[in-house]
């Protein structure tokens, strides 16, 4: 029996040691499911990711342009807001969000919990205010309730609103790529043409900007450093932030996690597909002219890379009350 047990742990050990071993060699680092959480805030975060309430005219709720069934964005080039009004920029997916620098594109909010709070009283969005999503929230006991046992207090206010998304976001971590467990050990988890197009990816200089747990999401990079960018958006990055023409066309570069599912690409959505993401990336970003076989090579890696995707049950909003304020569904 003792010489299983020790049999047993010898292997254990190994595939440790190789396993740090792999890791400590690779700019990609494995996805972490989120373990610092409150479950309580998660659950009432969860809720208010889902109700459409927190809008103006009652019909958007987070999950609309953030769909945790694809990936966690709306698959548009930009997303579909108030009154029908069209959004300035590509939507970034909310997946393994906790883990980008800054949040949005020209990194505006600091965390999630400021990114929660952006959305729901931008006119162009949710088109509410912070007072009437809170006399919304205030007006329904459940959530009064709710509000209670998760926050210790009484009372309902925004901060208590967008630190429950927040730490609902924190959730939707995706562990356990096939990439993930290559980085752990098994050779078999990824094929000959997805090694061969990491192999392209590191070899290119892809990962000086796509890199860490994220694959990306850590720095602020200009579109377009060998060649302009064409693009009719009108975003201008950083710059909006920090005023410095430097910083001109600068944004925050993109996690490639789950990069299959969260097309289109580019914060303007004007590459349809991997490939011509891919093609683009490599003239524009890196002055190579990739192959139609090294495209090839490089999306087959890229798609190594969607994890677990988050997997719960969807939440049973509480009815509203006589006192709940009504939506105003197109009206500005």
């Amino acid at each position: 029996m003792k010489t299983k047990i020790h049999a047993c742990l010898i292997i254990w050990v190994g595939i440790l040691v190789f396993s740090e071993s792999v890791l400590a060699n690779e700019p990609i680092e494995p996805i972490i499911p989120a373990t610092e959480i409150n479950p309580a805030q998660v659950e009432l975060g969860k809720k208010l990711f889902f109700d459409p309430r927190l809008s103006k005219s009652g019909s958007i709720s987070c999950n609309s342009c953030h769909n945790l069934s694809m990936g966690g964005t709306d698959n548009l080039k930009t997303s579909i807001g108030h009154n029908r009004q069209q959004g300035p920029i590509n939507v970034p997916t909310v997946l393994n969000s906790s883990l980008n620098i800054f949040q949005f594109w020209d990194g505006r909010a600091a965390d999630l919990k400021e990114l929660a709070g952006d959305p729901v009283a931008n006119p162009g969005e949710m088109a509410l205010t912070h007072a009437l999503a809170v006399s919304v929230l205030a007006s329904i006991p459940e959530y009064v309730s709710e509000f209670s046992k998760a926050f210790d207090s009484g009372d309902i206010d925004i901060d208590q609103v967008t630190t429950a998304i927040a730490e609902f976001e924190k959730t939707l971590m995706t562990p356990n790529s096939r990439f993930d467990q290559w980085l752990a050990g098994s050779k078999q988890a990824i094929s000959e043409q997805e090694l061969a197009g990491y192999k392209l990816f590191k070899s290119s200089g892809c990962v000086a900007c796509h890199n860490g747990k994220a694959v990306g999401g850590n720095s602020f990079q200009k579109m377009g450093v060998v060649e302009p960018y064409q693009t009719k958006n009108q975003a201008q990055g950083l710059v909006n932030l920090t005023g410095k023409e430097s910083d001109r066309f600068r944004f925050k570069v993109p996690t490639l996690r789950n990069i299959e599912l969260t097309y289109p690409y580019f914060h303007d959505g004007e590459a349809a597909t991997l490939s011509e993401a891919v093609d683009i990336m490599g003239r524009l970003q890196l002055g190579k002219q990739f192959t139609v076989e090294e495209i090839a090579k490089i999306v087959a890696f890229l798609k190594t890379l969607t994890g677990d995707q988050p997997s719960f049950l969807l939440p049973v909003l509480p009815p509203s009350t006589d006192k709940t304020p009504q939506p105003k569904l197109f009206e500005n």
